[in-house]
């Protein structure tokens, strides 16, 4: 079986697809013998379904999962996740705004026994830099979620994270979240079944063509804190 699954969440990422593919790969090729790269292509309109095609066709690692509607970032990992081969299978953003230094430390936690190995941009040796109104809003969207889902994590969000494969499928279907919230309440979920989870600092740099809609995404994202807590707080 294929040891590490790395998925690509790609919606409009035609002009730097590419580029991440290779640099992905070069990570990959130095930590593992056998690995597989999955482009999620969430209904783009950019061509990225095109760049794509040309990498699967490219590269026999490289495989690409056409969706011609918008399924919402969740949903597209969820689908990636049911398609993928390895026993590791991880995640991470195609800007790459984290560091892919970090890659061999998220690979090498699930390695070491860790269910969930998770990026954060909260702790105090993390080294990130974004802008005010964005740092504000994930420090009050993390407080929340500590105190309402009584997570003991920092940073829930982050597009930086692996899964040891069988602990990842005992909780896959019970995430409802389609879209953004889904990386939290995999966490949260995770956590409340008593799974090993691993965050570690990472060095971040936000990204100028970040599809976040703030005020959008805050109020969507405080909607779905209360529903989860609203589905857990009697069990």
């Amino acid at each position: 079986m294929t040891e590490v699954s790395l998925v690509l969440p790609a919606y409009n990422e035609a002009e730097r697809l590419r580029d991440t593919v290779r640099q992905v790969a070069d990570a990959l090729q130095k930590m593992s013998t056998s690995f597989e790269i999955i482009i999620a292509e969430d209904g783009s309109t950019d061509g990225t379904s095109n760049t794509a095609d040309e990498l699967a066709r490219e590269f026999t690692y490289v495989t690409h999962l056409h969706s011609s509607e918008r399924l919402g970032r969740g949903k597209a990992l969820n689908r990636a996740f049911k398609s993928s081969k390895g026993e590791i299978v991880a995640y991470i953003d195609v800007d790459l705004a984290t560091d892919l230094k970090h890659l061999d430390e998220l690979i090498e936690s699930i390695r070491d026994g860790y269910d969930i190995a998770t990026g954060s941009r909260m702790l105090k040796d993390s080294d990130v830099k974004r802008s005010f109104t964005r740092f504000v809003a994930s420090k009050g969207f993390n407080f929340m979620t500590r105190h309402l889902l009584k997570s003991e994590l920092k940073d829930h969000q982050c597009g930086f994270k692996a899964f040891k494969r069988e602990s990842l499928f005992a909780i896959l279907d019970t995430v409802k979240d389609n879209h953004w919230f889904w990386d939290t309440e995999i966490l949260v979920r995770a956590q409340r079944e008593g799974y090993r989870v691993k965050e570690f600092p990472v060095r971040w740099r936000c990204d100028n063509q970040t599809k976040v809609d703030l005020k959008r995404d805050v109020i969507e994202m405080g909607t779905q804190i209360l529903r989860l807590w609203r589905e857990l707080r009697h069990t």
